[in-house]
């Protein structure tokens, strides 16, 4: 596939390319900054592999103050900056700049502290989402966010992206389980946000962190909270005849006032996928499959398996499952982990989808997603964290026909618009990035992102770190009140790709 040019990178930057070079060298010495082609060729790309972008120079700081030394040394010299976790991001917010430096945080991968009486653990962003469940799980403990990425995303690129996963429903996304941040402004300057304690005073800066893509800092340091495992977890694995029915069930479980330990769905293309992936036992006669998992004490969880029992068969379920063991209910939930690497092996490429959805409008939005299939001619195998609505359609092509890559993005394009037209937003987890950069019109008025550049502003005036993600158009700092946004071309204008 052939590469579509990017914007003509800052030649002032590539022209003193040697010379940055050797001045990252002296704060990262060793290993520590990589320029050959060959070795930065595995940073080229991030999970949305589709975009492809060598960068500048790739450098890999140890230390708080060599982050803070490479971030004072890119703003003082106007080089852009992209910060990378483990590049697992599905939108593109990892996709490196010709003239940037690609700032990679993995060797930040310790558990600094573990502090059972006050449930929080202090580690570097590079650790990963699954590794800080297991350095605490000996106490009965874990962290409750769980991307099916968990053990290999990095909780630096949680905050990042606000990650959730199939658990988020009742424990919340990544900003609800995050404490406090040490974290890097361009500027080299370093600065803690929040802490071990539940809450603090002043702007909620953390929030704002949290979900930044990158935008406003590096983050060095993340406390988060950890959660005592429930005394009993049950799984049942519900099947229907129509995707609509198992739509009017998670309504109807949510209205019931029950909000399960988490809550998914999938459809045919996708449970036959799973299964032959996996072999957890998914009927393959349904047209949609829900796994509903409720936690708690013993006699609440039997109590609300009769409610969701009772509330499933109203809603025409043909198949019903309850776990009887923990091996059982791990089964369950293997098949969701696995879905995107199942959908994989039953097509060359697809595009992993994330829009968020009001939970009544499941149905509708599932029947016309069928429409928007048969209009752009793909096929999509659909899996939503339910309970929340949030919607993972994996579209399906080919890259190797022309004009399917084309087509994928014009279907993605359409089913993020689908979502915002009945109420909902283009993300839930995955982030803006490049993917739905150019659609972000289509959510916000030009004074809404008028706004959200100005806090971008406060804290990188010189638009150094990230630029190119999230806004469609960047604009002056000092000009912004007399900027207008302008619709691009959607969805994925001037990214090359292969």
């Amino acid at each position: 596939m052939t590469a579509i040019a990017m914007p003509a990178p800052d030649s002032a930057v590539m022209a003193k390319r040697a010379e940055i070079v050797k001045a990252l060298q002296a704060i990262v010495p060793g290993e520590g900054v990589i320029h050959d082609e060959t070795e930065m060729r595995p940073y080229e790309t991030d999970a949305l592999t589709a975009y492809r972008q060598m960068p500048l120079i790739v450098v890999l700081p140890e230390t708080v103050e060599q982050v803070a030394k490479v971030l004072r040394y890119c703003h003082d010299n106007d080089v852009k900056v992209v910060p990378r976790g483990a590049g697992t991001s599905l939108s593109g917010g990892a996709l490196p700049l010709a003239d940037g430096v690609l700032m990679s945080m993995m060797k930040f991968n310790q558990v600094l502290d573990i502090d059972f009486d006050n449930r929080a653990v202090v580690v570097q962003p590079g650790v990963t989402n699954l590794g800080i469940t297991r350095a605490v799980e000996h106490e009965g403990f874990y962290y409750a966010p769980d991307p099916s990425s968990q053990i290999a995303c990095s909780i630096g690129g949680n905050i990042a992206e606000n990650s959730g996963g199939v658990h988020c429903l009742k424990y919340g996304l990544t900003t609800n389980n995050v404490l406090g941040i040490e974290m890097v402004l361009i500027t080299g300057e370093v600065i803690r946000l929040g802490g071990k304690h539940l809450d603090s005073e002043g702007y909620d800066l953390l929030g704002l962190m949290t979900g930044s893509e990158g935008l406003l800092g590096v983050v060095t340091e993340v406390t988060v909270r950890i959660l005592q495992k429930p005394e009993t977890a049950r799984a049942l694995l519900i099947g229907f005849p129509t995707s609509e029915d198992g739509g009017r069930c998670v309504a109807d479980i949510i209205a019931a006032g029950i909000i399960p330990g988490g809550m998914e769905m999938m459809d045919k293309p996708a449970i036959h996928a799973a299964e032959a992936f996996v072999n957890a036992g998914y009927p393959l006669d349904v047209e949609a499959l829900l796994i509903v998992e409720l936690d708690g004490p013993e006699a609440e969880v039997d109590y609300l398996i009769d409610r969701v029992e009772q509330i499933a068969k109203a809603n025409k379920a043909g198949h019903l499952r309850i776990s009887t063991s923990e091996e059982e209910r791990m089964t369950f939930w293997a098949g969701r982990k696995a879905a995107f690497p199942a959908v994989g092996r039953i097509s060359p490429d697809y595009l992993c989808m994330d829009g968020t959805i009001p939970r009544k409008e499941l149905p509708k939005v599932l029947a016309r997603m069928r429409e928007l299939g048969e209009k752009h001619g793909l096929g999509v195998a659909n899996v939503f964290h339910a309970g929340d609505g949030n919607l993972h359609p994996l579209i399906l092509y080919d890259a190797n026909k022309p004009g399917e890559l084309a087509a994928a993005e014009a279907f993605g394009a359409d089913i993020l618009r689908l979502c915002v037209e009945v109420g909902g937003v283009l993300t839930g987890e995955h982030g803006v990035g490049i993917e739905k950069r150019d659609l972000m019109p289509d959510m916000f008025s030009e004074e809404d992102l008028k706004q959200q550049q100005r806090v971008k502003c406060a804290f990188d005036d010189k638009h150094l770190l990230n630029p190119g993600k999230v806004f469609p158009v960047l604009h002056r700092c000092a000009e912004l009140g007399k900027m207008h946004v302008h619709k691009g071309k959607l969805p994925f204008p001037d990214i090359p790709r292969f």
